[in-house]
């Protein structure tokens, strides 16, 4: 039996597996990369565009990423690495933060809070309408995005309410398309809004098709493998660097100098991403990854999210 079609005989028992997995999770991307996608939204802040979430390629189990990263400046400018909690590894970042928390003093616990991990997955999905850049529909794309969205993808599985129906929104057969809704709230980005259509077949269920697309989606693992995470030591210096100020000439733009410019600039050099060439060329027009659903690149580094890790 082929890999799509035992993935098809076995889609709706998927589903127990993935709300399982996805309960244990309660608790960047490259700017430059052209696999993945984001919403454009205007100047007041409003966006809008319907995409599928795709299962898991062959190989791997499920069809996201977790992430956990650091964005902050001090003294000697941005500290923004990938958090090596996410698989399972001491963070020099997360001990510090610790550290402050347990003190019991609340201006250090302020400190720790905007230190804090931030919060981001990874996946698959079909853009199936995207009004401000028609070239992009029809086409896999990775979307990063945070907790918010990842949370009514569970409650998809897990409905909080009995007259809402079960169901796997990751898969071809019955899931369904999500409307994806931005809109300014108190000053920051909200997706709040957005909500799954009814379930349908992906193009009517045309196995011909569905496998094609199946094998142009890109591979999540590499993601989180361990060359996507520095040393323990090269994070502890890096930290002491920039709280404690002195960085050597060339290196990272000190805090209070900081510009939008110089904060893209860094963001493009310093977040690790996987080094394997994209599987195919999107449009010169495609957007290039926001990081998170719930703000924009800069105020990622004014504010992270509330959400409790």
């Amino acid at each position: 039996m082929s890999g799509f079609s035992s993935m098809k005989k076995n889609a709706q028992s998927s589903i127990e597996r993935l709300s399982k997995e996805m309960g244990k999770l309660n608790s960047k991307a490259s700017y430059d990369d052209d696999r993945f996608w984001s919403l454009e939204r205007d100047k007041a802040g409003n966006g809008y565009a319907v995409v599928r979430f795709l299962p898991p390629v062959e190989g791997e189990d499920y069809p996201w990423v977790r992430l956990f990263s650091h964005g902050f400046q001090g003294k000697g400018g941005w500290m923004i690495e990938n958090c090596p909690t996410t698989v399972g590894k001491k963070c020099p970042v997360c001990e510090a933060n610790n550290e402050l928390w347990n003190s019991g003093i609340e201006s250090n616990k302020g400190i720790a809070r905007d230190r804090k991990r931030k919060l981001s997955y990874i996946a698959n999905i079909l853009v199936v309408s995207d009004p401000t850049n028609r070239d992009n529909e029809g086409k896999v794309f990775l979307y990063k995005f945070g907790k918010k969205i990842f949370d009514k993808l569970q409650e998809a599985t897990s409905p909080t309410s009995s007259d809402e129906t079960k169901f796997n929104p990751f898969d071809f057969w019955q899931g369904a398309n999500f409307k994806l809704k931005a809109h300014l709230e108190s000053g920051y980005v909200s997706y709040d809004k957005s909500t799954f259509q009814p379930q349908s077949e992906l193009f009517e269920g045309d196995d011909k098709r569905l496998e094609a697309m199946w094998k142009t989606q890109y591979p999540l693992q590499p993601f989180i493998t361990a060359d996507q995470f520095k040393p323990y030591e090269d994070l502890k210096a890096r930290l002491d660097q920039v709280l404690k100020g002195g960085a050597s000439e060339g290196s990272a733009v000190r805090a209070e100098e900081a510009t939008p410019d110089d904060f893209r600039s860094k963001m493009k050099a310093a977040v690790a991403m996987p080094s394997t060439p994209p599987k195919k060329s999107p449009s010169k027009d495609t957007p290039s990854p926001a990081g998170d659903e719930e703000e924009d690149a800069f105020s990622y580094f004014k504010k992270l999210a509330d959400d409790d890790e």
